[in-house]
């Protein structure tokens, strides 16, 4: 995810729109202060329409003014969501995101800033926090540009950062970057839930795995996590047993920079599944079912 500063990209065309040269980067900017895919594309929207408002002659950095205005109108809605998530039904997880690599590094360095897991940790952050995290470390602006993005003085940007930062470190998720590892695990993972074996499945739990069940109270769903490798085998077992589910295929698909897996009815998708991979085994699992949070695991319309 990580973009050069710079309003020159490498691959613009002449007399592109801006917004469209740097698409990607502002999706990316507002995903990662929201965590979900609705809300970043609906920021989008906000200022795609506010960029065709304003005078672009008088604009001497089109791409720095763009950063600005997405990274402002998140943060005014993710001040006002989190709000509404102190009431929200259940765990509340991201919204996952198909994402595909272009090679192996590329997909670790994914892996690492829009993962699942890094997400729920930047939740704990402050809306203020997690916009100056995002900017620095992930797309690696200076105190200096994030300071005039955020009308702050830049003592008090490096300070953000620096207690962002401290905060992200000590509770960043600890992972395996091996992806041949976590590919054999997921495809484990697979065999034992559609085989319904229970030993299998246990075998690649780790003692304090535990998982997170989003429903947002759509569908019905574990209101709180569930814990130990028991536990979370047989109540695994137990939903892919229900005949409500009767033809669900689990399918193997990247999901925020990580493999995970998709779970399809009747050749459609209606949950995603991602973990972490700790020394062989997973250790914590989060099954995303909100059927209003799917949006980003949807196969794109034809046409696209």
């Amino acid at each position: 995810m990580q973009d050069q500063n710079t309003d020159q990209p490498l691959a613009a065309t002449p007399h592109e729109d801006p917004f469209v040269t740097h698409r990607r980067l502002l999706f990316g900017t507002a995903y990662q202060m929201l965590g979900t895919v609705t809300d970043a594309e609906d920021i989008l929207q906000d200022a795609w329409i506010k960029w065709h408002e304003v005078d672009r002659d008088s604009i001497t950095h089109p791409r720095a003014y763009l950063v600005r205005t997405v990274t402002n109108l998140a943060l005014n809605r993710l001040t006002s969501a989190r709000a509404t998530r102190e009431t929200y039904v259940g765990p509340w997880l991201p919204e996952p995101l198909l994402t595909t690599a272009a090679d192996a590094a590329e997909e670790t360095e994914m892996a690492d800033t829009v993962s699942t897991a890094m997400l729920v940790v930047l939740e704990t952050l402050t809306p203020v926090e997690r916009a100056v995290f995002v900017l620095r470390e992930v797309f690696g602006y200076s105190h200096a540009e994030i300071a005039g993005f955020l009308d702050r003085p830049e003592t008090s940007v490096r300070q953000l950062a620096h207690r962002a930062r401290s905060h992200v470190q000590s509770r960043r998720p600890r992972f395996d970057a091996d992806t041949a590892a976590r590919s054999e695990v997921t495809a484990k993972f697979m065999a034992a839930a559609q085989g319904g074996d229970l030993n299998a499945l246990m075998e690649i739990l780790a003692p304090d795995v535990t998982l997170w069940n989003d429903g947002g109270g759509k569908v019905t769903a574990a209101r709180r996590p569930l814990h130990g490798p028991d536990h979370v085998s047989r109540w695994l077992l137990g939903v892919m047993a229900k005949p409500v589910l009767t033809g669900v295929y689990l399918e193997s698909a990247v999901i925020n920079g990580e493999l995970g897996i998709l779970v399809l009815l009747g050749g459609y998708r209606v949950g995603a599944i991602t973990y972490d991979l700790v020394d062989g085994v997973i250790e914590n699992v989060r099954f995303q079912v909100n059927p209003d949070k799917l949006a980003g695991i949807q196969p794109p319309v034809s046409g696209e």
